[in-house]
């Protein structure tokens, strides 16, 4: 042998090599009350209808139909959150997203404050 280190390492790649790696096997059984999947359907169920807790909107206009539909009709040319004009007596608004938090919310008004200005979020309000 000419060099006893080329030779150890040689011989602790080949015992690294040949070892037969071993996993475990085994089964895991899970418990659950029958209730937790009605439940997980009756949540599915509010959820698909946005009933479910606080939602934060951006109103950008408050006022008359006409004007409503001009605003609205120059938002979603520019914007791809949902939109509805939505009426309270005896006037229109204007509202953009169904958030469902204040972070989101304000994440996309700093990009709509682009164009209107006058955006903000108002309190949310329960459906």
């Amino acid at each position: 042998m000419k060099n006893p280190i080329y030779s150890l390492i040689i011989i602790l790649g080949m015992i690294l090599f040949n070892t037969n790696s071993q996993a475990q096997e085994g089964t895991v059984h899970i418990q659950q009350d029958s209730r937790i999947e009605k439940l997980m359907e009756v949540k599915k169920g509010l959820n698909e209808g946005n009933k479910i807790g606080d939602r934060y909107v951006i109103q950008l206009y408050y006022g008359d139909n006409g004007e409503a539909n001009n605003v609205i009709q120059k938002y979603r040319s520019l914007y791809e959150y949902s939109s509805e004009i939505t009426y309270e007596a005896p006037n229109y608004k204007v509202w953009v997203g169904k958030f469902r938090s204040r972070l989101e919310a304000d994440r996309a008004l700093l990009k709509i404050k682009e164009n209107f200005p006058a955006a903000f979020i108002p309190k949310p309000q329960r459906r």
